[in-house]
């Protein structure tokens, strides 16, 4: 468990939030509930979170297939789908919401092509331009047509009690799916240090994951150095997000409201429902 969870929290839901779970073939599965919010606490096994689980076979798609996932969504680009698509168990809802469609060239949708190739991680990764482009993107989740769409098509499915319990991931689970969890976890009421916290956690169900992609780089001549931006996250990232939005719409309510066009109706069911006495 990461640092920074605190045991404060711990003793006051009962439970470890943000829980990982272990699936081989599912890299930075876990269940977004538990952390504590005014009053209660975020429903745990009713929405996760995770990266692509393209690898997932035998018992490991059994043991995925126990956490009885309804519907799985899917933020990644049309070449992220079809570089790796997802293996989903029969009977699973699975929807493609490509938050950055209308900017495949972004950041976070690039991470096969720089693990793969040093010179073009140089070029787009060296000189400290690493951490500036995912801040520009992180803003750009914000207001991208495409992200906009997206993510409101994706917390008005998630409202309704038979799309969950729901499973969320991009690529690596970390950007488009950090974003679209920090937001879900403001709206329902959850403090801002756990809120970070979460988002942070991906540095320790991630980190590790990846460790092989990254000796890989190296074994081809790439500066593992370039990396450590882009295979974790980092506080910066979050920080541009909610400064974009608070100066575009003030707050997460707006945010949802007015930003992402959900409608009172649909916000209320997310807080009833994921919501929980503490």
């Amino acid at each position: 468990m990461s640092d920074s969870v605190s045991a404060d929290t711990i003793a006051t839901t009962g439970v470890s939030p943000g829980m990982a779970i272990v699936v081989e073939g599912i890299p930075n599965l876990r269940d977004v509930g538990g952390w504590p919010t005014d009053g209660g606490r975020v429903r745990t096994g009713a929405v996760y979170r995770s990266a692509e689980f393209s690898a997932l076979a035998g018992s490991a798609a059994d043991k995925f297939s126990e956490l009885g996932i309804r519907a799985v969504y899917d933020l990644r680009t049309a070449d992220e789908r079809a570089a790796n698509a997802n293996v989903v168990p029969q009977g699973t809802e699975y929807i493609v919401f490509d938050i950055l469609a209308d900017r495949p060239g972004a950041g976070p949708a690039q991470m096969l092509q720089v693990l793969s190739d040093p010179a073009a991680a140089e070029k787009l990764l060296g000189d400290g331009k690493a951490v500036k482009m995912f801040e520009q993107s992180y803003r750009q989740f914000l207001s991208l047509p495409s992200a906009i769409t997206g993510y409101r098509q994706f917390f008005t499915l998630l409202a309704e009690k038979e799309h969950r319990p729901a499973l969320f991931h991009c690529t690596t689970g970390k950007d488009r799916t950090g974003w679209a969890a920090a937001a879900l976890l403001m709206m329902l009421g959850v403090g801002d240090d756990d809120v970070r916290a979460d988002y942070l956690l991906t540095n320790d169900s991630l980190v590790p994951a990846l460790q092989p992609m990254v000796d890989r780089f190296a074994s081809i001549g790439g500066d593992p150095e370039l990396l450590a931006p882009v295979i974790g996250v980092r506080e910066e990232y979050l920080d541009a997000a909610r400064s974009e939005m608070q100066s575009r719409f003030g707050d997460v309510e707006t945010y949802f409201s007015k930003g992402l066009g959900l409608s009172s109706g649909t916000i209320d069911a997310l807080r009833a429902d994921l919501v929980v006495s503490a």
